[in-house]
């Protein structure tokens, strides 16, 4: 399934308005089995800026395409430039309270999985295992013409040898480790080919208007299938690709519960949504069930 550009959605008919009641969460988690899906909001604690909520990246910035990325050299000079650039901050975010919560529920046994629709790996630095990465990782680069893969700290070296020097002050950095730069910071920026068969590379992520792995998407239903409840944390679900997991669950009869402060559009399937902030909500539910959250 190819994650179509959406930007935004606009809701149909009456949505159920928040909560601030954590109960039903308290509950899905005390009876085990809780299937977490995180989506950008989970990260901002960590100083990495969400798509949509307020002061939310889409209002200054499009994310970038599969068919502009490979449309040609400059397209691909533009996201190198920016996204080493934004690499930089972003591999200096550290897990917040929502990541170490999510880790200690799983190592009290409380949760079936973790699906997340982020790039960024701060689930894996808070300690979580087995953590699905719906739409990749930065951590890894992959070549379109050989298919090799490699670090993403390897092309950072060789980012930086052919680009001495290179040190613009950057508007902002973007959930998907954009840079906010522009044309002229750009123009004279070197993108290096693939050090195996010279071919384009790729950050090892899931573009708008790619397709997730179907390999990857069965994997997810089977956890979905096998879950107790799903418990959204942080995501508009804007994109088909997390909101489809939000239906499966709702269709099977299984709870699914929703901590945002914005409305979503999975609302509508959700049997709550908890209009706190992630962190101090997360904080709470662990001392409720006497679940120490580890710094």
């Amino acid at each position: 399934m190819r994650i179509r550009p959406t930007l935004s959605w606009t809701p149909t008919g009456e949505l159920a308005p928040g909560t601030t009641d954590l109960g039903p969460v308290t509950e899905a988690l005390s009876a085990g089995g809780v299937l977490v899906l995180s989506g950008a909001g989970i990260s901002t604690e960590s100083g990495i800026p969400d798509y949509r909520g307020e002061g939310g990246s889409l209002s200054r910035h499009t994310p970038m395409t599969y068919q502009d990325f490979t449309s040609g050299a400059r397209a691909r000079r533009r996201y190198w430039a920016r996204s080493h650039l934004g690499w930089r901050t972003f591999g200096r975010a550290r897990p917040n309270t929502g990541h170490r919560a999510v880790a200690a529920f799983a190592r009290h046994g409380l949760l079936s999985g973790v699906i997340t629709q982020n790039v960024d790996g701060l689930h894996q630095a808070a300690g979580s295992e087995d953590v699905v990465e719906l739409h990749g990782s930065l951590d890894r680069v992959v070549c379109l013409s050989c298919g090799a893969f490699s670090p993403r700290r390897e092309l950072a070296g060789r980012l930086e040898e052919a680009n001495a020097g290179f040190a613009p002050v950057a508007a902002a950095i973007n959930p998907d480790g954009d840079a906010d730069l522009t044309d002229e910071q750009v123009k004279d920026f070197r993108v290096v080919p693939c050090a195996l068969c010279g071919g384009i590379l790729k950050p090892d992520v899931v573009f708008f208007g790619e397709s997730v792995p179907p390999q990857r998407v069965e994997h997810c239903r089977a956890l979905v299938r096998e879950a107790s409840s799903l418990l959204v944390l942080g995501s508009s679900l804007t994109v088909m690709s997390g909101l489809r997991f939000v239906r499966q669950a709702a269709e099977a009869g299984q709870p699914v519960l929703i901590i945002n402060r914005d409305p979503t559009r999975g609302d509508r399937h959700a049997a709550a949504r908890i209009a706190l902030p992630l962190g101090a909500a997360l904080t709470t539910v662990a001392e409720e069930l006497g679940v120490t959250i580890r710094d």
